[in-house]
């Protein structure tokens, strides 16, 4: 047990052996979220898209002891690229592992991962290389039926590391208790809304929103554009990413009404595109039933933080600035120094995330928690 490591500190409980081996379940109280280590069997998952995500969900589970990347799929980059683009990264730094091709595999630290080069999610035999969970992260296939061609090739459960229109969405700390394992497809929402959600339930429940407005200062993506180019959808989009603030929609606050039904109709926002590489903040505007000092808030986030959303919910009272949160794992790290009050009623929160790294750690312990619950389940 000595070797166990966790983000999340509470209960500790022995399960029976099973369908997945003899586990060990470490639980925070009350549970938001469950970690499980399982010891005999751990999470194969497949990768499909190679991209931003998809190489640091590639990078998160291999910190991670419950999940072994088997698989990955990308019809456009071939493995020896793979290779390069795994091992060097602008923001995140040099892959600190081993990473090699070797008869078109990908030689992750000494493991064998399989490389799929389809277009079509139906053709990849995930079930060949026993591949039940699949990340969806091309961003393309983002509906039940898209998603669902993965279960053609074997996958038992493919999470969508998007937002999806209509399958169920999740956000860690906040509706895994919704959890269905009757689901074949479900979405990790997007990482502004596991930014928000957190920190909009834990006001929420100790405040009552009345209503509220959502502001996400984002950093750069891979969708636009470095230099001035077309983009009949969204004109503003496609300006140059390099030396412009950007305005854009996003739905990542009335997404926060799907995994929290009351709050469902209260919140809406934009959001502005800056040209930062990566890290985002959430300023979220709120008006209160209850009455509170911004202290008062203060110190329910604290309390939150240390207790039933630790790991997903974080607390910082020092000076900090946006790349002081690159690599950080939490969803939403709230800046106390940042907000401001105008009234008892009447607040500004701050958030911080980092919208790649917190993010595709989200999709490993959805992954893991699908798992655990499917298991039980018997599925």
């Amino acid at each position: 047990m000595d070797d166990v490591k966790s983000g999340y500190e509470g209960e500790v409980k022995w399960r029976g052996p099973g369908k997945w081996g003899t586990y060990l379940s470490i639980i925070p109280i009350p549970p938001p979220l469950v970690r499980i280590y399982i010891f005999n069997q751990v999470v194969k998952v497949g990768i499909n898209g190679f991209g931003r995500i998809g190489r640091i969900v590639c990078r998160n589970a291999l910190e991670l002891q419950d999940i072994e990347v088997v698989a990955i799929n990308d019809p456009f980059i071939p493995v020896d690229y793979m290779v390069y683009m795994f091992k060097y990264d602008s923001v995140h730094g040099r892959f600190k592992g081993t990473v090699e091709a070797k008869d078109g595999k990908l030689i992750v630290n000494g493991k064998a991962v399989t490389v799929f080069s389809e277009r079509d999610p139906a053709a990849i035999q995930w079930g060949s290389v026993g591949a039940d969970y699949i990340v969806e992260a091309t961003g393309v296939f983002t509906t039940i039926d898209k998603a669902s061609a993965h279960l053609v090739g074997g996958a038992k459960k493919v999470v969508i590391s998007a937002p999806s229109a209509d399958a169920p969405m999740y956000v860690c700390g906040v509706n895994l208790d919704s959890y269905k394992s009757s689901d074949k497809v479900i979405s990790n929402a997007s990482c502004t809304t596991n930014c928000l959600a957190p920190l909009a339930k834990v006001i929420h429940d100790n405040f009552g929103i009345v209503e509220g407005l959502m502001t996400t200062v984002h950093a750069t993506t891979a969708t636009q554009k470095t230099v001035d180019g077309p983009s009949n959808k969204d004109w503003r989009g496609g300006r140059s990413v390099n030396n412009n603030i950007i305005p854009s929609s996003t739905g990542a606050a009335k997404a926060v009404g799907k995994v929290i039904p009351s709050l469902n109709g209260k919140l809406t926002g934009l959001a502005f595109r800056v040209p930062t590489l990566d890290v985002s903040v959430v300023d979220l505007v709120v008006r209160t039933e209850k009455a509170a000092t911004y202290d008062e808030i203060k110190a329910v986030i604290k309390k939150a933080s240390e207790g039933e959303y630790k790991g997903i919910l974080d607390y910082s009272e020092e000076e900090v600035v946006s790349t002081d949160f690159i690599g950080h794992t939490a969803s939403s790290i709230f800046d106390a120094k940042a907000g401001i009050q105008l009234s008892p009623n009447f607040v500004k929160l701050i958030s911080w995330y980092d919208n790649e790294w917190g993010y595709s750690r989200r999709v490993c312990d959805l992954l893991v928690f699908a798992a655990r619950k499917d298991a039980e389940a018997g599925l």
